[in-house]
């Protein structure tokens, strides 16, 4: 399987955010991925279903929906309401990990794991045969812009494995840095999914920069 590319719309012009869905919609990207944060899991807020309701009548594509929030479970189904295609919850949000993650699936949603930059891969030993993929944060969570953290190479590699080791068909996804000189090194880390926020809305021809992703 080729690698996706997931355009974060945090990083899109919110004053024309149509513009940006359209242009993502052209492109070679995969899904759009939209950032959900409470301003207490994460020292940010964005948007929440409303605004996820509104780009979902826009986008022709799925909407990955990553829940940067405390208590997820409060939300689960308003965001398969307002048309989540899958939803990822942070493994350090979550008290019952596995409950949750059989609720985003009962909803006909894909589920996935986040693991912040210093949560070891290990933790998701139990849970991995469960989710249809992991998000692995490469900055710390709550702004764009961030640089990226190093270490997320090995992370990456020790997932892979586990993966492998198990037999999953988990995939791997990584947000945060993520650019044209990074990219290629990650896919051969074993990555399968890049998110790009920054990289893409800030080209000035971000069709064009959604290819060379794809192409990493």
């Amino acid at each position: 399987m080729s690698h996706l590319i997931a355009p974060s719309l945090l990083s899109a012009d919110f004053l024309n955010l149509e513009k940006d869905i359209d242009m993502v919609n052209r492109s070679e990207a995969d899904w759009f991925h939209l950032d959900v944060m409470d301003g207490i899991f994460v020292p940010n807020i964005s948007f929440g279903p409303g605004i996820i309701s509104q780009i979902s009548k826009k986008a022709k594509k799925p909407l990955d929906v990553h829940l940067m929030i405390t208590e997820p479970d409060r939300y689960l189904e308003n965001f398969a309401r307002a048309g989540a295609g899958l939803i990822s919850v942070h493994y350090e949000a979550c008290i019952h990990l596995h409950r949750t993650v059989s609720v985003v699936k009962s909803l006909g949603i894909k589920a996935g794991v986040v693991l912040n930059p210093h949560t070891p891969v290990i933790l998701l030993e139990n849970i991995l045969p469960e989710v249809d993929f992991v998000l692995l944060m490469s900055v710390n969570p709550g702004f764009g812009g961030q640089k990226f953290i190093q270490s997320t190479y090995s992370k990456i590699i020790a997932l892979k494995k586990m993966i492998i080791s198990q037999g999953s068909s988990a995939l791997i996804e990584v947000d945060g840095g993520v650019d044209l000189a990074n990219a290629p090194e990650l896919i051969r880390a074993g990555t399968d999914i890049l998110v790009a926020g920054n990289t893409v809305f800030s080209s000035s021809d971000p069709v064009s920069t959604i290819h060379q992703l794809k192409l990493a």
